[in-house]
This record gives C-alpha cells, structure tokens and sequence, in this order.
C-alpha cells in the first residue's frame, strides 16, 4: 500500500505543479485572446469584427475557467465561479451576440489572460530554478565525473570565491547550494504559486464572492421579512383565539352584573367576581404574548438577566454555562433568547429528558448557542414544531441553526450567530 506523503510534501508538490504548469496554460491563453481581440477590434466596423471580439471573450472565459479548476484543485481555495450575464431568452441573435462583450467579468477574464502570463513567467521561472538548482546541487558529486575536467584550465565558481581549487571544491559548492535549495523549497514554491494565485484571485472570484454575499443578504433580508410576517399571523392567530375571546365573555359578564344590581345583588357580586377573574387572565395571557414578541426582561434588563430568568422557569433540569462579554445588538440578543427558549419548551414537551445542558458563549465575533439533552431524540427542524421556525429566524440575522437528535437520543441544538455590538 502507498503511503500518503506528509501534508509538508503534498503542499510543496501541489505548488510546484500550480506554478510550474501556469506559463504552459497562460502563453497559448494570451497569443488566442490577444490575436482574436485585435483582429476583431481592427474589423470592429463590420459585423464579423463584433464576432471575433465575442470570440475573443468566450476564449478568454474558457481559461479562466480552467484557471478556477486549478485554483480549487491545487491551491484549495474556494474559487466560485461568477454569474456571467445572459441573454433573455427571446432574445434575437444579434442581442446573443454582444452579450458577453457587455459582461463585466467578461472584461476581467480578458485581463487576466494579459496579465496573467506576466505573473506566469514569473512563478515558472522561480519553480525551474529552485527545482534545477536543488536537483543539480545535490546530484552534482555525481555526474561531474561525465564533464571534461583540464587540470590546467581549473578555474572554477569554487576558485572564483575563495573555497579552493579543483573538484572537490566545485563538488562541496553545488552541494551547499542544493541543500540550500531543498531547505528553502517550501517557501520558494509557496511565494511562486501565491504569486500567480493571488492574481486570479483577484480577477477571476472576487465579482463572484460579492455575487454571492447579495445573494446571501437578500436571502436573509426575505427569511427576515418571512419570520416576521409568520411571528405577526401567529399572534393575530392568539390574540383572536385568546384575549379577544375572554374580553368579549368579560364585556357580557360586566353587561349582565349591571342589570343584576337592581334586582339581585348578590348575584350581581359573583358575576363581577367571574369578570374580574376574566379579566386577570386575559391580563396574563397578553404578557405571555408579548413575551413571544419581545420579553420585557430582556428589553430593560439584558440577555443575561432573561436568559437566567427563562432557564429558571425550566421544567426540566438545567446545567447552563453562560459567558456574554458584551451586550450585543438587540436583533442578536432576540435570537440568542428564543433559540433557548423554543429548545428548553420542545424539551419539556417531546424528549422527556432529566437533564439539560446550556451553553452561551459570546466568541468575539458570533455568539455560539447550544442545548443538549438527554432525551428520546428524534426531534428535526423539518417536523413543523418551533425548531422549523427558529432556523428562519436565524437565517433572518445571517446565523446558522443545526439539530442532532439520533432515535433514542441524546437532542442537541446549536446555533452561531454573528454579533454586532449593541
């Protein structure tokens, strides 16, 4: 079985191959996207010029496509690919036709197969040195033998320096120089291959990395306006099933005590004793609802205060490890609160679980959230309980929600959500 070569190695041969194969890719991508472009630009005044600069940026998208495969292959970075502009789909072929050349990117594409073969030459040369001069330097002692040596013609490098004459000393030279060379190789292919790699960075994933940072901001704007119509319909939903409902009974029982007075009152006393029964609950049930919308102890005391007030509510055991350094923006302190409240009610209401274990740690620059408990397990986010709301939520404040609960258990719930100061 071959063994797999050190992580030390493997980087300096995946480097080697990055830099020593980029002029070999960037010279044909230049002569191709130079010479089509400059045909097309001189013949630009006919249809047929326009056809080549489109060519010409189609081959030059074509490599760099090639350069993204080799960025993620063997450099390991990320490397995504952009959203080129399209032509609608009704579009008419002359529209088709000058679409790319209207493609920001497209232009990027270009550039970099100019200048790219610049940092090419560049990484190919330092990986032929280094490599030449670490093969030579150390296999030298070896094939010297084969070269014609005039012992009165010696005048040597070794001579020329001061280490002596003949060749031994030319020998004990080119040695130094190819361990100098294996010692530094590390760090010689790494600067060749960052050379050329920081380039393409630049040029061929950056509009892609900020395509995909809209994309994501938009996805969290519409999961935030989503959690929040959802949030606004439920509380329609209990306001007219709950509170409504008790003050139109207690409307009815105020109506009926006053026509009592007069002719019993002391019925008249129990009807108003029944309202104002009424009327405490509905009290109750309103501050259970906006302890759904915003708890007021976390409004005016703070995350931690209300998070050791809600894990003191628990039905279930806990054991909490809660570490917030700071106060963080009010929309992060509002997420922390109901990913462990909605876990510490579906605990009580689905695991049967004996024990529960909180942890809040505020890490600078996210927060990290996590509820374990020992229960039946089975619980998933997709099952339509609170979990499935908590991840929408999350998204909403560009957070990351994840639940592990195997059949049988244990449930964990983690969170990270990204802070801001409040």
């Amino acid at each position: 079985m071959t063994e797999t070569p050190p992580a030390g190695v493997h980087r300096v041969l995946l480097d080697s191959s990055y830099a020593s194969t980029a002029f070999v890719i960037a010279l044909p991508a230049f002569v191709l996207v130079v010479v089509v472009l400059a045909v097309g630009l001189g013949l630009s005044v006919i249809v047929g010029g326009v056809v080549l600069l489109t060519l010409g940026t189609l081959v030059a998208r074509g490599f760099a496509g090639l350069e993204r495969v080799r960025l993620r292959s063997l450099q390991g970075r990320a490397a995504p690919t952009p959203e080129y502009l399209r032509a609608p789909h009704d579009a008419g072929l002359w529209t088709r036709m000058v679409t790319p050349l209207r493609d920001p990117q497209s232009w990027l594409d270009v550039l970099w197969a100019v200048v790219g073969l610049v940092t090419a030459v560049l990484a190919f040369a330092l990986t032929v040195a280094w490599w030449g001069a670490l093969l030579i330097g150390l296999t030298y002692w070896f094939w010297q033998r084969f070269i014609p040596y005039d012992p009165d013609d010696n005048v040597t490098v070794a001579s020329l320096i001061g280490l002596g004459e003949g060749r031994g000393a030319e020998s004990v030279l080119m040695l130094g120089i190819g361990v100098f060379a294996l010692v530094t190789l590390p760090f010689a292919m790494r600067l060749a291959a960052v050379c050329h790699a920081s380039l393409a960075d630049v040029l061929l994933t950056t509009r892609a990395e900020l395509q995909g940072e809209v994309r994501r901001m938009a996805g969290s704007r519409e999961a935030a306006h989503l959690a929040e119509a959802d949030s606004l319909r439920r509380l329609e939903r209990d306001i007219h099933d709950g509170p409504q409902q008790r003050l139109v009974r207690l409307t009815m029982d105020l109506g009926r005590a006053r026509k009592q007075l007069a002719d019993d009152p002391e019925r008249a006393a129990e009807t108003i004793d029944a309202a104002l029964t009424q009327a405490r609950d509905t009290v109750d049930e309103l501050r259970a609802l906006s302890r759904g919308i915003a708890p007021p102890l976390l409004v005016d005391r703070g995350l931690a205060v209300a998070l050791s007030e809600l894990l003191a509510r628990s039905v279930v055991p806990v054991e909490s490890a809660v570490d917030i350094p700071y106060a963080f923006a009010p929309q992060v302190e509002t997420a922390v609160y109901f990913v462990v409240s909605e876990a510490l009610t579906n605990v009580a209401k689905h695991s049967g679980a004996t024990r529960v274990d909180v942890t809040v740690r505020g890490l600078g620059d996210h927060v990290e959230v996590r509820v374990h408990d020992d229960g039946v397990g089975g619980a998933h986010a997709a099952k339509g309980n609170g979990l499935a709301g908590l991840e929408q939520r999350l998204a909403g404040v560009e957070g990351s929600f994840e639940v592990t609960s195997p059949p049988g258990g244990p449930t964990e719930v983690r969170a990270d959500i990204p802070t801001v100061r409040g």
